[in-house]
């Protein structure tokens, strides 16, 4: 370490010494220019008195401006316009101190103008020299180990792409060679960016990957279509080449385009989606200094919840879950992540009124996020008496108990299967959905909704399904030909519930802009494209059939809703007719009440049907399931019949 600091400083003395020498010769060189060489001779003494002066200061301004910390072979624009600026603030010191030490009448004006010129020609191009040297050298070199050098397209001659090359050309020479650039914009063809050409657009990287041998292409066009990417995609692997794309939209925002944080093209980067725009500032009054509750905390949406909450800077992050090794997973994500951060983890379940009372009681918070549920439709199908346990009497048990502790705002996540549900899943959510905009209009607290469409990768959905089944060889399962889904991200969707839970007021339902549909088979299409195969050929779909209580089109709006914009360009709110809380009340009292003492049967349907009118069951209905009457936490709840007081 100090060898390493010793080369430094000596390196930094020889730039010194090296740049003292310049400024006396553009010193020397302004004399010239100024008197012949006959007349030189008369200032001589002149230009060696004011020698030392302009020496001491050009060079303590230049090294107080950073100049020797930078390396030379990188230097650019930025280093040119500090070289300009110190030389300018330089010329003007040098003026005052001969003014005020009354030297200046002796020097000619025109000195100090053609030396500030020359300093500047000598001190920025002495660097630059030094750099074309330096790339010069490294193209020498690569021409005689162009093996070693992998050729790379770079799609996009934007901002985004030029980053790209940049980063390419100042640290991975010795890796990349770029053979040019594509884009899709007209008045970019045959220009170069850095001697780059653009040599085409997306349309022509086949003819540009046989030609030029191209080996890897980097995707530098976020703002892309899905269907331009899904061409691009198909292209490349057709191609047998390796594609890769940029990180999260966030990076970019913050300038973070590295060549090192490129990734492989992922499936989330067919969806074509804009990048979420938070407002930021309503987040964090939201959420910072408050204690925050978030139920199902170690699940799917539930653990990114706390990831990004904890962002914000909340006083206190409770995680409620009733599965052990999840409620580890994300308490030791969240210590590694925000080692200030006080978190407390709770083993509970939303069934039991007990734990729920207790932790309310000892924690006291003031936004609660309930993201516990049971969501795979088929599996509900088979347990409907649990799906509406957990769903529905879990949601009404939360959020009254958030009404009892005074909780300031309560927020839930819903689901598009909640309209117009055909399926056991959904039309709990449905159920929960109407306790929330109830309990509204009979408590301080506030209840918002907030409903939105599936989301890629989470637990149980269909991409971790599709890659087992390509790992494994296929065939990949799709239901229906026909059949498509509302898509978005993991953190996109957790964006958005934050910014609905600073936006909601209390008794809104909002209802998340989930871009256009995807036919799941152009899904299973381009997943085995992704893995470098060919749909049909290497990998076969089949068509198995609607599962029980599956749509082929899922809705986003139910009956008597209307959708209005709010304030953010992702996220309407649907207004409806009012909720009378008190007879929703007594009418779950009722259901639970049956459904604890007879189990699941069809007057248990045709009392959910009277809450909710619109459930229409389909491709079997909830499946029956015999049920032995008997104890258990509903019985010690406040919400069977006995203990109703509202």
């Amino acid at each position: 370490m100090s060898v390493d600091l010793h080369r430094i400083r000596f390196k930094q003395f020889l730039l010194l010494v090296f740049d003292a020498a310049l400024v006396s010769l553009a010193l020397y060189l302004s004399y010239f220019l100024r008197f012949n060489a006959l007349d030189l001779r008369g200032y001589l003494n002149q230009f060696l008195d004011s020698l030392p002066l302009v020496i001491a200061v050009r060079l303590i301004l230049f090294y107080t401006s950073g100049l020797y910390r930078g390396m030379w072979r990188f230097v650019g624009v930025r280093d040119l316009l500090t070289i300009i600026k110190t030389t300018t603030i330089g010329s003007i010191v040098i003026l005052s101190i001969l003014f005020f030490t009354g030297s200046l009448r002796a020097y000619p004006r025109s000195i100090f103008v053609s030396s500030w010129l020359i300093v500047i020609v000598f001190i920025g191009g002495s660097r630059l020299a030094y750099r074309l040297y330096r790339e010069s050298s490294l193209n020498f070199a690569n021409t005689f180990d162009s093996k070693t050098l992998k050729n790379v397209l770079i799609v996009g001659a934007g901002s985004t792409g030029e980053l790209i090359l940049r980063e390419i050309l100042n640290h991975y020479r010795s890796m990349y060679h770029p053979v040019g650039l594509v884009d899709d914009d007209r008045t970019k063809r045959n220009q170069t960016i850095h001697g780059f050409p653009v040599l085409g657009n997306t349309r022509d990287i086949s003819r540009i990957v046989k030609k030029y041998g191209v080996e890897t292409i980097f995707i530098a066009i976020p703002a892309a279509s899905a269907k331009a990417k899904r061409r691009i995609l198909v292209t490349c692997k057709r191609s047998g080449i390796a594609i890769k794309t940029l990180p999260a939209v966030g990076d970019l925002l913050t300038g973070n385009v590295k060549v090192s944080a490129l990734r492989d093209f992922q499936i989330e980067d067919l969806l074509g989606r804009e990048p979420v725009r938070l407002d930021t500032a309503a987040i964090a009054e939201f959420l910072r200094d408050k204690i925050v509750l978030i139920t199902g905390a170690g699940g799917s949406i539930g653990s990114e919840l706390c990831r990004q909450v904890a962002y914000f800077s909340p006083k206190r992050l409770v995680l409620f879950e009733r599965t052990e090794f999840n409620l580890y997973q994300i308490e030791m994500n969240l210590h590694e992540l925000f080692p200030e951060l006080d978190v407390c983890v709770v083993i509970g379940d939303v069934l039991n009124p007990n734990s729920v009372e207790r932790t309310l009681a000892r924690y006291m918070p003031d936004v609660i996020f309930h993201a516990a549920a049971y969501k795979h439709v088929p599996l509900m199908e088979m347990n409907p008496a649990e799906a509406l346990r957990n769903n529905t009497l879990g949601t009404l048990i939360v959020a009254d108990m958030a009404r009892r502790f005074g909780v300031e705002k309560f927020v839930m996540v819903s689901t598009d299967k909640a309209v117009r549900p055909t399926n056991i899943m959904g039309v709990s959510k449905r159920i929960a959905e109407l306790v929330c905009e109830g309990l509204n209009k009979l408590s301080n607290t506030q209840y918002v909704t907030v409903r939105f469409g599936n989301v890629l990768n989470s637990v149980g959905s269909v991409i971790p399904l599709f890659k087992r089944q390509i790992e494994k060889g296929g065939p990949i399962t799709v239901t229906h030909r026909e059949i498509y889904r509302y898509f978005m991200t993991i953190p996109e969707s957790v964006q958005l519930i934050m910014q609905a839970g600073a936006m909601g007021q209390g008794g809104e339902i909002f209802i998340l802009e989930m871009g256009e549909p995807v036919k799941i088979v152009d899904l299973a299409r381009d997943m085995i494209r992704l893995s470098g195969l060919e749909p049909e050929q290497d990998i076969k779909i089949e068509f198995t059939g609607l599962r029980l209580g599956e749509k082929l089109y899922e809705e986003l709006l139910t009956d008597g809703e209307e959708i209005k914009a709010t304030l953010h360009e992702k996220i309407k709110v649907a207004s409806r007719e009012e909720v009378d809380g008190n007879t929703l009340l007594t009418r779950l009292n009722e259901l639970f009440h049956n459904l604890q003492v007879n189990g699941f049967s069809q007057d248990i349907i045709n009392r959910i049907k009277e809450i909710v009118p619109e459930f229409q069951p389909e491709n079997g209905g909830p499946t029956t399931l015999p049920e032995t009457p008997g104890k258990s936490d509903y019985e010690a709840s406040p919400y069977h019949a006995g203990n109703q007081n509202r």
